[in-house]
């Protein structure tokens, strides 16, 4: 069984429940709160894998990531995105260096850079 099949379904059965009850779906709960009850959910799911990684428990840190998983899963369908639009950049990506793709978005970031926007104000 192929990881991205996995992540299909489990989308799948996400965007069915988007329309459900609150009452009788998680899903549908959690997204009728809004974009930022799905976010900080997401914050939270990141922050329980980085404590079950500095407590070194692997089934732990198994068990968040498939948490963290599920809940990116559920922001991507907030905001009408797919598991498989995620896995054509990560493809796109693919045999790229890491260190390679940041210099390049920096470099973009530079071109498209305008001096003559608001500067921030300077740091204390």
């Amino acid at each position: 069984m192929a990881s991205d099949d996995t992540l299909g379904r489990l989308a799948a059965v996400i965007e069915a429940r988007k329309g459900a009850s609150p009452e009788a779906s998680y899903v549908a709960r959690l997204l009728g709160k809004g974009t930022d009850a799905v976010l900080k959910k997401i914050g939270e799911e990141a922050t329980e894998v980085v404590m079950a990684g500095k407590d070194g428990d692997a089934a732990r840190i198994v068990a968040e990531t498939a948490d963290l998983w599920f809940h990116s899963l559920v922001a991507l369908a907030h905001f009408g995105l797919t598991p498989a639009q995620v896995l054509a950049e990560l493809e796109r990506r693919e045999g790229q260096s890491g260190l390679e793709e940041f210099a390049l978005r920096k470099a973009r970031e530079r071109e498209s850079f305008d001096p003559t926007a608001a500067t921030p104000a300077p740091r204390p």
